[in-house]
């Protein structure tokens, strides 16, 4: 008598080494990522941008520890969300995952303002409004037609980006050896201007530096896939944060230093592409511009597309009408309906916010995830009681309430309109739960946020 074979479940394959998630995380943050906030964080922080960048770094590696700790424990898709609802309390975790939806909405809504912004510097002839328009329909259209950013197309954007920001770091040295020698090359003037140092504006710009870094926390989602997660993981974020805060910071120093003057901006949000010509000419400023907008569209397809699969995983699971949300276009496999929706918000978004309030709007539901994460990590490493293993006050409590506190911070540092329209979304979050379950403490059902990473 033979017995059956029994088909073993099936399980990724961990073959990702550390430097493969180090790579995927540079590639989801983008080396450039300081590039648009360069003119508005140098202009809020009274010319102190590379100060804010690395205080919102040390916050944001703070915050990876505890990603990557928790990583290990609930490897999965919206791992903000994941966390709060396990260590913390599952209504607790939904409005965690309903802020983050709020960072799903805005994602592309960011990507055709600043799309757009950089386009109308290249044809300043034709209306702002034409592109931020002309953008969203293409963008939705390729999303309707199931078109999706490959990995090679990411790798040669990121080659491009890594050579047009490389070349801006070697000419901007060159310019200025050759204006002021090593005097304007070296200065402490970016990090800290003795009676011009104002906390506030500090606080304030570093709520916005801290756009710079959304993104590191993807790497968590290859936790099944990686080689010893446990180690690796949390090294990967830790790596991607210090990485992106250093050559940013570099970024934006340089750039102060060839443009020191902010009250001379042409306009704010495309600084950088003006400091650009000055070490480059037209050549830097036309490869800087097109990087950006390449940049903003690769972007803005993928948080799309992105969004729209976040709300299927949502109405297929109930936490949404199912038959609006969760419909599929049966030959292509799009959530068609859903993806006009996002379009018509994106559309939207971009007529109604400029680039600075979307941006707050995108670190307010983010940093409040970063809270979360943070709070979770202290409940689980410290309050939870284990069998056979030890507290540490540093590790298990000491770092991650501080990432709590220092994101909190940043949180309540953003500027008032921010956290106005930020409060009214949770609040049509509670409203939403309430109207689902009847309680004010009962989530309404789970989020699928594993909907929203796309396949390779």
């Amino acid at each position: 008598m033979t017995l059956p074979s029994v088909t073993p479940p099936a399980q990724l394959r961990r073959v990702l080494k550390l430097r493969d998630l180090v790579f995927y995380g540079i590639v989801l943050v983008q080396p450039i990522a300081a590039v648009p906030l360069f003119g508005l964080a140098d202009s809020i922080s009274h010319g102190h941008v590379v100060t804010v960048i690395l205080i919102a770094m040390v916050a944001m590696m703070l915050t990876a520890i505890s990603y990557g700790r928790l990583a290990a424990i609930h490897p999965s898709a919206g791992s903000a969300y994941s966390y709060v609802t396990h260590e913390l309390n599952p209504y607790l975790g939904f409005l965690v995952g309903w802020a983050m939806l709020l960072d799903y909405l805005i994602i592309p809504v960011i990507n055709v303002i600043y799309g757009s912004l950089t386009l109308s510097r290249m044809f300043p002839a034709i209306p702002e409004t034409v592109f931020k328009l002309a953008m969203t329909v293409l963008i939705t259209v390729l999303n309707l037609r199931g078109i999706k950013a490959t990995a090679r197309a990411n790798t040669i954007l990121l080659g491009l980006m890594v050579i047009v920001i490389s070349a801006f770091i070697v000419l901007a040295l060159l310019f200025l050896f050759r204006q002021q020698g090593l005097h304007g090359i070296f200065s402490f003037a970016p990090f800290y201007t003795p009676g011009d140092t104002p906390f506030p504006a500090i606080a304030t710009a570093t709520s916005l530096a801290a756009l710079t870094y959304i993104g590191f926390d993807g790497v968590t989602t290859l936790s099944e896939e990686v080689e010893n997660p446990r180690r690796n993981i949390l090294l990967a974020t830790v790596y991607v944060c210090l990485f992106t805060g250093l050559f940013s910071g570099l970024q934006v120093y340089l750039a102060q230093r060839v443009w020191p003057n902010f009250h001379t901006f042409t306009n704010l949000e495309t600084a950088f592409v003006d400091v650009s010509r000055v070490v480059g000419g037209n050549l830097l400023f036309q490869g800087m511009a097109l990087t950006l907008i390449l940049a903003s569209f690769g972007s803005g397809v993928s948080g799309q597309a992105g969004a729209s699969r976040l709300l299927f995983g949502m109405g297929r699971t109930g936490a949404l009408p199912k038959g609006f949300f969760g419909r599929l276009q049966s030959s292509r496999q799009v959530p068609v309906l859903n993806v006009l929706a996002i379009g018509v918000v994106t559309a939207l978004g971009s007529l109604y916010f400029n680039f600075e309030t979307a941006a707050e709007l995108l670190n307010f539901g983010a940093l409040l995830a970063f809270v979360g994460v943070n709070v979770a990590a202290v409940r689980h490493f410290y309050f939870t009681q284990r069998t056979g293993s030890h507290r540490h006050l540093v590790s298990d409590f000491a770092l991650p309430a501080a990432g709590a506190l220092f994101c909190f911070w940043i949180w309540i540092s953003l500027p008032l309109l921010a956290k106005s329209v930020g409060a009214v979304w949770l609040a049509l979050g509670v409203i939403y739960a309430f109207v689902m379950t009847g309680s004010l403490t009962a989530s309404p059902g789970k989020l699928d946020f594993s909907a929203s990473v796309p396949e390779d």
